[in-house]
């Protein structure tokens, strides 16, 4: 039993309490513990990836106890890759929030940030589906703690709204997994993907309703257009750093969406077949159309931002619906790439918030350091927008090529097409305002003081260091292509994860090459 696996979940539990019971008082001692835990992170999910690339499988039992009667933590290609990429993005976010001292603006930010990393390796390490919900509601607490972070009447209404949408998605969780538990007695992932083959056709009903529930519980979370009604004006109104680490959990759904339709009711099961088919498809469409056109018609730049995750996750809901290995790959690498940039995205609206009256999309005086944010802003809106020469491209160009023999290829190119002429004229609109039009606008009597407000050297180190990802995840773009189409390709023979989570002796695939 591998014991490493659980490690990424133990960490952040530990620190948190740790830092709420010694370190209340002292940001110091809670900035030092907080760095320290996440770049250990870092060393451990980075470890747990390159163990995972050449197909291995490992599992971790809670007390020993065996799949399907025990809890089980499985790590594989999907699931490492994930862990990596959160804790990677948490690095930055969190280095973001020292620099600008929102850390100091509570008492309990680090302790918080601690429980939701803990709560987002859980949902992406957990091997059933009732911890899957465990980790939701973690990620819950969480996150509405950070939301109202520094409080404010505004962003307690954003909270309380993400709250209760957040609340119904959970009570259909727990209907869809009360109904499953009663078809099949299990709720063991892989335990539930032999159990579903042997139901007969007779007994269809109540799994075909928990599977379109789970549905809808995943897009909620993966904020899919009409289920995306708490997301603009939640990351609006969030602190810049807690926008930027929410942009990993819309991810989340779109990875549950990945893990159980490919593993539990993949498309090759009679039982659930067409189910995703019949309207992710269209919802992805319509996900990406109305994101870019809130980027298109955003007032403030946080609120353009959060619009364009929206839109983000349609082009990703555009390459899952497809449930094909190539689409899927194509997928995987567009996840990566939106992550980063709307993290960046995000921290930059706060460094253009320090050195303005507000974030309204209108020309007004600048702070010090706006070239450079400036400068930031243009590469990460390119990012974002998909122009070449960027990840952004890259991964649009994926998708498109996976769509090319679709059923409905003509529209899914239309739209992903037009969109993103529209987001681009979007971000140049709000670049221009921002920076263009407002350089030459001299600061009025007694605004001295916003002029004065200049962002941290590690403000801008924070969101340098994500500008660099996205770049290096262009240029190392073949690696990481191979990477996740060999991921794709391994969730679509699924024999080595069942095999290991349910320990049948003797039959274990053999572990792929690793590659170069």
């Amino acid at each position: 039993m591998m014991h490493w696996i659980v490690a990424p979940i133990v960490l952040p539990a530990v620190l948190a309490p740790f830092i709420v019971l010694a370190a209340r008082y002292h940001i110091g001692i809670q900035r030092v513990f907080s760095l320290a835990g996440v770049l250990a992170l870092i060393a451990l999910c980075a470890g747990l990836a390159w163990q995972a690339s050449d197909g291995t499988v490992t599992l971790y039992q809670l007390g020993d106890w065996a799949a399907p009667f025990g809890i089980v933590i499985v790590g594989d290609r999907l699931s490492t890759l994930m862990i990596l990429l959160t804790a990677v993005l948490a690095l930055f976010v969190l280095l973001y929030a020292i620099g600008s001292d929102w850390d100091q603006r509570g008492r309990h930010f680090h302790a918080l940030f601690q429980f939701q990393l803990m709560g987002i390796m859980g949902a992406f390490l957990t091997g059933d589906l009732f911890n899957l919900f465990v980790f939701f509601e973690v990620l819950l607490i969480a996150s509405y703690g950070l939301m109202i972070h520094a409080g404010g009447n505004r962003r307690l209404r954003a909270g309380v709204q993400y709250v209760l949408f957040n609340l119904l998605g959970s009570t259909l969780f727990l209907f869809a997994l009360g109904a499953i538990y009663a078809e099949t007695g299990t709720l063991n992932m892989a335990d539930l993907a032999q159990r579903i083959e042997l139901i007969g056709p007779e007994a269809t009903a109540g799994i075909r309703i928990a599977a379109t529930l789970l549905l809808l519980v995943f897009a909620i979370k993966a904020a899919l257009v009409p289920l995306h009604f708490w997301l603009p004006s939640s990351y609006a109104e969030a602190p810049g750093p807690v926008a930027a680490l929410f942009a990993i959990m819309t991810k989340v759904g779109a990875y549950a969406i990945i893990r159980v339709y490919t593993l539990i009711f993949g498309p090759e099961v009679p039982l659930t077949e067409g189910l995703h088919g019949t309207w992710l498809l269209p919802a992805a469409l319509l996900s990406l159309a109305i994101g870019m056109v809130g980027v298109l018609g955003a007032r403030k730049l946080d609120r353009l931002v959060a619009y364009s995750v929206v839109g983000s996750m349609g082009m990703v809901m555009i390459a899952i619906s497809l449930f094909t290995p190539e689409s899927i790959a194509a997928a995987l690498y567009y996840i990566v790439h939106s992550t980063l940039a709307a993290g960046a995205l995000f921290l930059i609206s706060d460094l253009v918030r320090a050195g303005r009256q507000d974030l309204a999309l209108s020309a007004q005086p600048t702070g010090a350091g706006a070239p450079l944010t400036a400068a930031l802003f243009l590469v990460a809106a390119i990012a974002m927008t998909g122009l070449p020469p960027l990840s952004g491209f890259v991964g649009k160009l994926l998708i498109l090529d996976a769509t090319f023999t679709g059923p409905s290829a003509a529209w899914a190119w239309s739209i992903i097409l037009g969109a993103s002429l529209i987001s681009v004229v979007g971000f140049a609109r709000a670049g221009s305002l921002l920076f263009w039009k407002s350089k030459s606008i001299p600061h009025p009597e007694g605004a001295a003081q916003v002029a004065a407000a200049t962002p941290s050297a590690l403000s801008y180190v924070a969101v340098g260091g994500l500008v660099l990802l996205l770049i290096l995840h262009t240029v190392f773009a073949g690696p990481a292509y191979r990477y996740v189409a060999g991921t794709a390709q391994g969730l679509f023979a699924p024999q080595a994860y069942l095999e290991t989570v349910l320990e049948t002796p003797g039959k274990l695939s053999k572990p792929k090459e690793k590659e170069q």
